[in-house]
């Protein structure tokens, strides 16, 4: 990994061992002091001179957008830097220092806590130096459940995640918490009546940040890329489009994109994949992403070219929860009470049963009551919103899982560019009430006002049988030794764990593991080999691995 375009950090706040800060320090990639003061330290990858010193004022920032201050300008509220430049900082007043992160926290701050101090890193790995490794059975429950952790949690017990909107705060010698509601929280987006081609010119606005920028738009067969790609190419930007499969059985997506980056004139290439190297692909993505989401293997081959492209990735983040109700049920729309809303968004965020039981009865129980408590702490806050739903979907997969891809993957050694989440255009689409998203109307209204030849092509958010079959690569023999292999692992160290089924498939070798070829049979399997591949890579320093269940 490659610190290009956001620096890896780390440091701390509050009563400093400076023996823990070294050890830190020391324990990831090459840094260099940024910040020292007897109450706050800040290392960096690669030189990050403050956006604001006056003094003993500070701030610092290390998202890929950065606050640039007039001179003699100061930072009146963490939350304002937050919300802007979705970026995590450290700022400090002369008494007061605030660790906090991106108001949706896309960008990783992880953190323990140490006696009087909070010694934080922008990833998990150093951070183990400073604590045993322990399992969080409650992080797993969620990444087996929903494929990704809910709340703060990481698969390390000690080691936790800065949430989005939250901030740790060293003032009068004492550490606190402190959490705020992000600004579409505190201002509730009333239906406004906005037009979808009012939405189009908000994004218009959106891309002029970009200007006199290369970029590269992947063409997918969905609604978000080709909104993405007739908006810049309208704009008059150099765009290059490249496509990859998403190992989903079919490849449409591949076709799809032919068509659509024709109709836009756009040059397109699509990266190829092989079967051959899925093991690989597989243990690098999750080691990468430190073993939180069993998604985004397919991703890199496609990723590592992005590389080395030297251009700006226009990636489609939050479109689909903020246009088109991405994940919303029509249970969850029907809902008459909050119990059954929270139930049927969860429903949807969680995998399906599998075509035989894949967790002992204990296990499986254990599981659906954690991770529903897990759920209703991590959208408390947003109970009652007009925008809950999607909301709901945006503060846990998206900025959990699904935006791994980008933040992790594409970055640090490549900037990306996630023009659905720019202040304006959030706040815009999600003024748009839930109603008028309903199976995806509202969008094509706004693909219509944005290029309606490229809105009439086929898309995947619509078509229901693919064009043809393809072998998966996440199920071919060289994938289904690796998985036996991990899923081996986890049968020997946690034997409680899985159900009886499963252990008879296991027991019958790679090749066993065919039967397992519907979607839902094969995330579930996805998760239990990233469990099993965590317990491999860090066998030598697990002592106890007793279960809650």
């Amino acid at each position: 990994m490659q610190f290009n375009v956001r620096p890896y950090v780390c440091g701390a706040l509050g009563r400093v061992d400076e023996a823990l800060l070294g050890k830190l320090s020391a324990a990831g990639p090459r840094v260099r002091p940024a910040l020292q003061t007897a109450e706050a330290a800040l290392y960096s990858s690669t030189p990050l001179p403050p956006y604001q010193r006056a003094g003993a004022a500070f701030a610092f920032s290390w998202g890929e957008r950065r606050p640039a201050l007039e001179r003699g300008q100061r930072v009146e509220d963490w939350m304002s830097v937050a919300e802007t430049y979705e970026t995590p900082g450290l700022i400090g007043d002369g008494s007061r220092i605030t660790l906090h992160a991106g108001a949706l926290g896309l960008v990783d701050v992880y953190y323990v806590r140490v006696g009087e101090a909070v010694y934080f890193s922008s990833l998990i790995q150093p951070l183990i130096s400073l604590v045993p490794v322990a399992i969080d059975w409650s992080a797993w429950a969620s990444i087996l459940q929903v494929t990704f952790p809910l709340g703060e949690a990481t698969p390390y017990a000690g080691i936790s995640r800065l949430p989005g909107s939250g901030a740790l705060v060293w003032d009068q010698g004492r550490l606190a918490t402190e959490r705020r509601l992000p600004r579409w929280l505190r201002r509730e987006p009333y239906e406004a009546w906005t037009s979808a081609g009012e939405i189009v010119e908000l994004l218009h606005e959106v891309y002029k940040d970009y200007d006199g920028r290369k970029l590269l738009v992947p063409i997918s067969g969905g609604y978000d890329s080709r909104l993405l790609g007739s908006v810049a190419m309208a704009r008059g930007f150099d765009v290059e489009s490249w496509t990859t499969s998403p190992d989903d059985g079919n490849d449409t997506d591949i076709a799809f994109a032919r068509a659509i980056t024709r109709e836009l004139g756009i040059p397109h290439r699509v990266i190829m994949q092989d079967a051959a190297d899925y093991p690989e692909d597989a243990r690098e993505v999750a080691r990468r992403l430190e073993y939180l989401t069993p998604h985004h293997a397919w991703y890199a081959p496609f990723a590592q070219q992005v590389h080395q492209a030297g251009r700006v990735l226009v990636d489609g983040l939050a479109g689909g929860p903020l246009l088109k109700n991405f994940m919303v049920s029509g249970a969850a729309l029907e809902a008459t009470t909050q119990a059954e809303r929270s139930a049927a968004v969860l429903g949807s965020l969680s995998l399906g049963a599998p075509s035989q039981p894949m967790l002992s009865k204990a296990a499986a129980q254990w599981m659906t009551e954690t991770v529903q408590e897990q759920f209703a702490a991590a959208t408390s806050m947003l109970h009652g919103h007009r925008a809950e739903l999607p909301l709901s979907v945006l503060h846990t997969r998206t900025v959990r899982g699904i935006a791994r891809s980008a933040v992790n993957l594409v970055g640090p050694e490549s900037s990306f560019a996630a023009p659905f989440i720019h202040p304006d255009f959030f706040d815009a689409a999600l003024s748009v009430g839930v109603a008028r998203k309903d199976k995806g109307r509202f969008y094509r209204e706004v693909l219509h006002a944005a290029n309606p030849r490229v809105a009439a092509l086929p898309s995947t958010n619509v078509v229901k049988q693919p064009l043809r079959r393809v072998p998966l690569r996440s199920t071919a023999a060289p994938a289904r030794a690796y998985s036996h292999e991990m899923l081996s692992v986890v049968a020997t160290r946690v034997p409680g764990l899985l159900s009886d089924e499963l252990h008879e498939v296991i027991a019958g070798g790679p090749d066993a593991l065919t039967r397992f070829s519907g979607w839902n049979d094969r995330f579930w399997v996805r998760g239990l080999v990233l469990f099993g591949l965590w317990l491999n890579d860090y066998e030598s320093d697990l002592d106890d691995l007793s279960v809650p269940f």
